[in-house]
């Protein structure tokens, strides 16, 4: 039987809350209720989160009818976050990737309307930060599709683009810089966009949540102040935060590490931030 769609009690202003994907074997032991049907799994997700961060479209190419039933069996105010095909970014020359761009936006992504959240555009950690090359593969990044504005994020992984240059280009392009809390990646906090997409990996499996609850309570802490226009200031950054400015979009993913624990995180963390699933 499928799960009757029904409108969530959201968190704070503009915060999101969510997990990578929704198909974990684990999950079906700590997460899942028993005995859910597999067909049930995202609607049943969709309703204890806020938003899902999808890595499938990172590796395969999604029909428009499969977009469309994910947008149906989701709450109203759900919203997804696509990561871009890697045959756009795990190339050598980043400027010849127009056409694997465009085929990765045009292939039914706009079938989930209003529940289409950003785009993450993820780079190997061997791409080294190259001004021009870099430079030209934002500007193929389209600004909307089938009237849906769209949102870019840019998941860097070399230390190399940890520079003013690498800062100045996606706040020139409007794109936003994934922010993580893992010691595996550059972990800098400036924001270069109106919107903050934290992806956090490093949850533990000896704890319940696995994070513990002071960490959870200072993201939180920091959840709202991005979401309220500020930055928090005990995070690493590259440059002197900007005066406070208007309230934000927020998108924070738990997301590997103990991904077992992934769920039970997002949700103490959404339960710190007032977020209430449905009955």
């Amino acid at each position: 039987m499928k799960v009757p769609v029904k409108k969530t009690s959201p968190p704070a202003p503009g915060i999101r809350v969510g997990i990578g994907g929704w198909t974990y074997a684990p999950w079906r032991d700590n997460f899942y209720p028993a005995k859910l049907p597999q067909s049930q799994e995202l609607g049943y997700a969709s309703r204890q989160l806020s938003t899902i961060e999808v890595n499938g479209t990172y590796y395969s190419t999604f029909k428009p009818a499969t977009f469309a039933k994910w947008r149906d069996d989701t709450p109203d105010d759900f919203v997804f976050s696509l990561k871009a095909s890697r045959f756009s970014t795990n190339r050598r020359v980043l400027a010849e990737a127009g056409e694997s761009i465009t085929r990765f936006v045009d292939s039914g992504i706009s079938e989930l309307g209003a529940k289409l959240g950003p785009i993450v555009w993820q780079f190997a950690p061997t791409k080294v930060f190259d001004a021009e090359d870099f430079g030209a593969f934002l500007t193929l990044l389209p600004k909307s599709v089938d009237g849906l504005r769209l949102r870019h994020v840019l998941d860097v992984r070399h230390p190399s683009f940890m520079t003013p240059d690498y800062l100045a280009l996606a706040r020139k392009h409007h794109c936003a810089t994934v922010f993580t809390d893992s010691p595996d990646f550059p972990s800098f906090a400036d924001l270069t966009s109106d919107f903050v997409y934290a992806r956090l990996m490093c949850s533990d499996a000896k704890l319940k949540n696995g994070y513990a609850p002071k960490a959870l309570d200072g993201w939180a802490a920091a959840a709202q102040r991005w979401a309220q226009g500020g930055e928090p200031a005990e995070l690493p950054r590259l440059e002197t935060p900007k005066s406070k400015s208007a309230p934000r979009d927020v998108f924070v993913f738990f997301i590997n590490g103990a991904k077992e624990k992934a769920p039970h995180a997002a949700m103490g963390l959404l339960q710190r931030l007032g977020f209430k699933p449905p009955v």
